[in-house]
């Protein structure tokens, strides 16, 4: 990918000046205009519905700020046979249709379809809405669909790539774990000390002791960290050259890697490469095919 190409999407979800470099923008004057707001379609790799904008509160604060002083962004279009569909500034054209606007000012743009979903990814990310595990399902699919790094997701959504990678962790957690983590019954501190956790069983027995009891996060980390259960490697300091190694393995595969070293002749040393699903195995499968 060219420097320009990686610039350009190192700024999706910016606004105009950040989505269209500046060398660019001359050549692109002749395409800001108003157009019809029913000549534009919505972005069909836009996971969120229609009723989904209508809930959200902060949506409808909006549609009144449109009404008083109109749209004063542009969104961003591409052309289509029948007309436009968006690639930027979903919200803002809703908005002005739900606000009774006929036009809306917009920026047309040449744009593929692998752009399209990344650019609708990007934009669920910064709903500040965002359950902890949607957030997490969608840096999966950034990763899955664009083969990216930890580091460049963080570029695109503005994050530090630990919060990436703390985020994509909570998927190895149970279904019902993650259930409760999604609709608020546990926050993303609770879910990190279950992480600690090698039994799943014990994780949602603990997640329900947290859901029924109330349990502070401090309270959970004791439990999940003293209990007489805990095996006592775990308290034994893994080796710095292999923690290096299991970073390494898991910004190749974007999941989580142990390393177990070898004891002896007796006891072979194992790699451990987590997956959440056959779809996420056969990704993993094609990755290490490509591995020389």
């Amino acid at each position: 990918m060219s420097d320009s190409a990686q610039e350009k999407r190192r700024a999706l979800g910016k606004g105009i000046r950040a989505i269209i470099p500046e060398r660019t923008q001359a050549s692109l004057a002749t395409e800001f205009r108003p157009i019809p707001i029913d000549e534009i379609r919505p972005n069909p790799f836009q996971p969120r519905t229609a009723k989904e904008w209508e809930k959200d509160p902060k949506f409808q604060e909006l549609v009144a700020s449109v009404k008083e002083k109109g749209i004063l962004q542009p969104v961003v279009v591409r052309r289509r046979r029948d007309g436009y569909e968006l690639v930027a500034g979903e919200r803002r054209w809703r908005a002005a249709r739900a606000a009774g606007l006929t036009t809306i000012p917009a920026v047309v743009r040449v744009v593929d379809d692998k752009e399209m979903l990344e650019q609708a990814l990007v934009e669920n990310l910064q709903r500040e809405d965002l359950n902890p595990i949607d957030e997490a399902l969608a840096y999966k699919k950034l990763s899955e669909e664009f083969q990216l790094t930890h580091e460049e997701i963080a570029r695109r959504v503005g994050k530090d790539r630990s919060t990436v990678t703390n985020a994509l962790r909570l998927l190895g957690l149970p279904f019902r774990v993650r259930d409760a983590l999604a609709a608020g019954l546990i926050t993303p501190g609770h879910a990190r000390a279950l992480l600690s956790i090698n039994s799943r069983r014990e994780q949602v027995e603990l997640c329900e002791r947290v859901i029924n009891e109330g349990l502070s996060v401090r309270t959970l980390e004791r439990l999940c960290g003293g209990g007489k259960q805990r095996r006592p490697t775990q308290t034994v300091e893994k080796d710095v050259h292999i923690k290096e190694l299991e970073e390494a393995l898991q910004e190749v595969f974007q999941t989580r890697v142990l390393i177990c070293p070898a004891r002896g002749d007796k006891k072979p040393g194992r790699v451990v490469i987590e997956f959440f699903s056959e779809e996420d195995l056969n990704r993993i499968v094609k990755l290490l095919k490509r591995q020389p």
